[in-house]
């Protein structure tokens, strides 16, 4: 395993959940982190945890001027990791056609877009956060599970593009983001506690348990074109 010391890791989507997450334990092992998102306030805030110790910078993956204009202006990164992603849920059938085009603009082409432009040293790495659904569908959630599914391949392809930047992604299960906060407390507790019975590993995930993976991708030399599953053993159960 190599080390982060004074490597440059950028995390787009860094301003919170599994993106805020990667952003700590990648500081924590020494390097020199920046996280992005389209959120200006979120950024602000989420700084305000790494005691100064990271910089921050707007970025929207929809905007392809913007992007180039990012990448352009800064040196190559050792270490690229994309968790940005607004997704709508749905049965296809129910779900607005231009919904469902905007879960797909965000997830997978803000992915693709900043894949295109971003300048990653030889033997870096570059990170996509997919999801178990690409792998075991679910009737209520179509669209998630093709999303993921179509970034998981991306990433091989991407691997034999780009080589020798190291591509990869991490697919997780069920996580305890912000994104449930909207929830109530109660409801919330008693999903994931039915959730956990379920599964195998008999709990639900956080941030920190995929930013694990993350780090094992940045700092393993011989992983490109894997697909690391943290799910609790979602796709097994």
């Amino acid at each position: 395993m190599t080390s982060l010391n004074r490597q440059r890791v950028l995390v787009v989507g860094g301003s919170s959940g599994i993106g805020l997450a990667v952003a700590e334990q990648a500081a924590q092992a020494g390097a020199n982190v920046t996280i992005a998102s389209r959120s200006a306030a979120k950024l602000e805030q989420s700084a305000t945890r790494f005691g100064g110790n990271v910089t921050t910078h707007p970025l929207d993956t929809a905007d392809d001027v913007g992007i180039e204009d990012f990448f352009a202006k800064h040196e190559p990164w050792d270490h690229i990791v994309i968790s940005a992603a607004q997704t709508a849920s749905g049965p296809i059938k129910k779900l607005p056609l231009n919904d469902a085009k905007s879960a797909m603009e965000s997830k997978f082409w803000g992915a693709y877009r900043v894949a295109k432009v971003a300048r990653i040293v030889d033997r870096g790495s570059l990170t996509f956060i997919s999801g178990y659904l690409g792998e075991r569908p679910n009737a209520a959630s179509v669209l998630q599970g093709a999303i993921n599914a179509a970034l998981d391949a991306l990433a091989r392809g991407l691997a034999l593009e780009l080589s020798p930047t190291r591509v990869n992604t991490v697919s997780p299960g069920l996580i305890d983001t912000p994104l449930w906060s909207k929830m109530e407390p109660q409801a919330k507790d008693a999903m994931f506690g039915r959730a956990a019975a379920m599964l195998p590993a008999k709990t639900v995930g956080h941030p920190s348990d995929v930013a694990n993976a993350v780090l094992y991708l940045m700092t393993t030399p011989f992983a490109t074109g894997s697909t690391v599953r943290v799910d609790g053993g979602g796709v097994i159960a």
